[in-house]
């Protein structure tokens, strides 16, 4: 009986004890609930309403709200010298928007040929960068909404010259004032811009309006769908089927048998050239570079 009596007042000497714990530690899980509910907040000061912060607290991450960030890259692809700018739209989307250019220019020789090329790269477009997993792998659909990417080149072919077409050999005639002969000259073009607008897409790692930190070091790799290259090529002058220049005849002369030869195995020498470039039309796209991401609210 007694050591009953001693177990119940035992007992009733450490409830108000363990309340107290309890209690304490209630008010410290709220408490704790409130600071994370008002760090979304800040006071100016007495009197004065709150404001709200950078970012809003969601499962214990910080989430950063529509159109609050800002980034800028640069880099290099085959589409030229690369510049961009993306913003975020939530936690898993970022719209990105892509500028590209580049000029070349050198000397090359087909078909016993000597032209002088220059490439012109210029383009632009926009893309929806999806980040499935919150990490920097992304998935990019877009599209190339400006391209102006092709290639233009003009020989002047040395008199007395032989050249191919079709495998049947010319020769550029020598300038003679009193046949008005003059040698042979041309023009061509290369076009990589037959889709217009002509879709992406691509996937890369890297978060150019990245919620954390500033620099990143973007990387990608993808296509653009630009359509079929479209090749042009036209040749003037005089031209001969021997060295002696006995046989020639002007290559604007439409009955001409000679001219007509030339002409004829000019347009199947550019049908056979369009068909070794015709995996263009699907245009690969591997850019990297760096890129500096900041908060603009």
């Amino acid at each position: 009986m007694n050591r009953t009596a001693l177990i119940l007042t035992i007992a009733l000497l450490a409830a108000p004890g363990a309340l107290l714990a309890q209690s304490s530690s209630s008010s410290f899980v709220a408490a704790d609930s409130i600071s994370e509910s008002t760090s979304a907040l800040t006071f100016e000061g007495a009197g004065q309403a709150a404001s709200p912060v950078r970012g809003v607290r969601n499962g214990g991450a910080i989430s950063d709200g529509m159109f609050s960030r800002l980034g800028f890259g640069g880099g290099i692809s085959p589409l030229g010298i690369q510049l961009q700018v993306a913003t975020n739209i939530t936690s898993h989307f970022n719209v990105r928007g892509t500028g590209n250019f580049f000029s070349y220019s050198d000397n090359f020789t087909t078909n016993g040929i000597s032209a002088t090329a220059k490439l012109n790269l210029a383009s632009a477009g926009a893309s929806v960068d999806v980040y499935p997993f919150h990490l920097g792998w992304r998935m990019s659909p877009g599209l190339l909404f400006y391209n102006q990417n092709g290639l233009s080149a003009s020989t002047n072919v040395a008199a007395g010259t032989s050249f191919t077409l079709n495998s049947n050999t010319y020769y550029s005639a020598n300038a003679n004032s009193a046949t008005g002969a003059t040698p042979v000259v041309g023009t061509a073009s290369l076009g990589l811009n037959t889709s217009k607008p002509a879709f992406t897409v691509t996937t890369g790692w890297g978060n150019i309006a990245k919620s954390t930190g500033h620099w990143s070091f973007p990387f990608e790799v993808g296509v653009a769908f630009i359509g079929a290259p479209s090749l042009k090529a036209s040749l003037s002058g005089w031209a001969c089927t021997d060295a002696a220049q006995t046989q020639c005849s002007d290559l604007s002369s439409p009955t001409n048998p000679i001219s007509q030869a030339v002409q004829s195995n000019l347009a199947t020498q550019l049908t056979k050239w369009t068909s070794d470039i015709n995996p263009l039309k699907t245009y690969p796209i591997v850019s990297g570079g760096v890129a500096y991401s900041f908060r603009v609210r």
